[in-house]
């Protein structure tokens, strides 16, 4: 395979990895990596994930779990800077990522809202953070939703277990909401917007 060729391909994986953060709100598993990009070989992957290790993509906690590098900063993969310029090796991996099309599958069912509080706190959620919110995604156990319960609106981690239903917040100051007569999810949080300046 030519150069050019590697390296199309490795921004081409990068970016589904880069996808699948952002949409996951999480890391994937090597598993996952090698069923998403069409990796057989458990070495396959390894190799990969060194490489991008290599180049600040991505890194590693204690655990050796996957943690994202500078995925985190989707506009231009660039890899991480300290006090100057990529190196080249780093620049190889440039590309430009429109952020309405990492963020929102659904541009008609999505619109966001403010963070007001802070109940969800614990999920790297803070007051004055924008949310993205999904308003036709299927809610499921796990997901933060936007909600309507006994007429109050809040967001919360959806919990359900059989027929009982209840919100959750990421805040230990407060309480699990289990609704007295009714509950409407508006949607599902996708993504958290955060500016500092």
């Amino acid at each position: 395979m030519k150069r050019e060729q590697r390296e199309e391909t490795l921004k081409s994986r990068v970016r589904e990895i880069s996808r699948f953060y952002y949409q996951k709100g999480r890391m994937p598993s090597f598993g996952e990596i090698g069923e998403m990009l069409g990796l057989k070989s458990k070495n396959a992957v390894s190799k990969l994930v060194r490489k991008l290790e290599e180049l600040k993509v991505l890194e590693r906690d204690e655990k050796g779990r996957l943690t994202p590098g500078s995925i985190k900063f989707p506009v231009r993969m660039l890899g991480i800077v300290e006090a100057g310029f990529p190196s080249p090796a780093e620049e190889e991996l440039a590309d430009t990522l429109s952020l309405d099309d990492l963020l929102i599958q659904n541009h008609e069912a999505t619109f966001l809202l403010r963070v007001s509080g802070d109940s969800m706190i614990e999920a790297g959620i803070m007051p004055g953070d924008m949310v993205i919110v999904n308003k036709g995604q299927t809610p499921k156990s796990g997901d933060i939703v936007i909600a309507e319960v006994d007429g109050e609106w809040t967001m919360k981690y959806l919990r359900k277990r059989g027929d009982v239903v209840a919100l959750i917040p990421a805040n230990a100051r407060y309480k699990p909401i289990k609704p007295k007569n009714e509950l409407k999810i508006a949607g599902v949080v996708t993504a958290v917007v955060r500016k500092y300046q």
